[in-house]
C-alpha cells in the first residue's frame, strides 16, 4: 500500500514522502493531513498543476531542491520571491513564475497511476479547477 492518497479529479494516485531528503518539508505537509484544495494549470512553468498557497508558510526553507521536477513529482515552493504553492509535474516543467526562475522541495513521488497524470494535466489545463486530496495511504 502506498504511503500517501493523492486523489486529483477523477484520478487516484499513490504516493510517498521523500523523507530522507526533504525531512523538515514532509514534516510540515504531514502535520496538514489530511490536504484539501483545488488545482489549476500552471501559467510559465510548462506541464505541471498548481496549488496557489498565498502567504501561507510552511516554516521551511530550501531542502531537495529542483526547477526541473519529473513528472508524479510534488514540489513546494515555500515562498519568498512569488507565493506559496505546491506544484504536481505531469510532464517538463521548467518551474518559474512572473518574476522568473523558481525551485521547489521535491517532498512527494507519485509512485501508481502515472498513466493518468497527463490526462489530470489536459482535463485542468481544458476544463479548468480540479479538486486535489492529500491523505495517509
Amino acid at each position: 500500500m502506498a504511503e500517501l492518497k493523492i486523489t486529483a479529479g477523477p484520478f487516484v494516485f499513490g504516493a510517498r514522502f521523500e523523507q530522507q531528503d526533504a525531512p523538515e518539508t514532509c514534516a510540515a505537509f504531514r502535520a496538514r493531513l489530511p490536504f484539501a484544495s483545488k488545482v489549476v494549470h500552471v501559467r510559465w512553468s510548462g506541464e505541471g498543476v498548481w496549488i496557489p498557497l498565498g502567504d501561507e508558510n510552511f516554516g521551511v526553507g530550501y531542502e531537495n531542491h529542483t526547477s526541473h521536477p519529473a513528472p508524479g513529482h510534488v514540489i513546494l515552493y515555500p515562498g519568498g520571491i512569488s507565493e506559496t504553492e505546491i506544484l504536481l509535474a505531469y510532464g517538463g516543467v521548467d518551474f518559474s513564475s512572473k518574476v522568473g526562475q523558481l525551485a521547489g522541495n521535491h517532498f512527494i513521488t507519485v509512485t501508481s497511476g502515472l498513466e493518468n497524470l497527463a490526462t489530470l494535466g489536459k482535463m485542468t489545463l481544458w476544463e479548468g479547477a480540479q479538486p486535489i486530496r492529500f491523505e495517509l495511504g
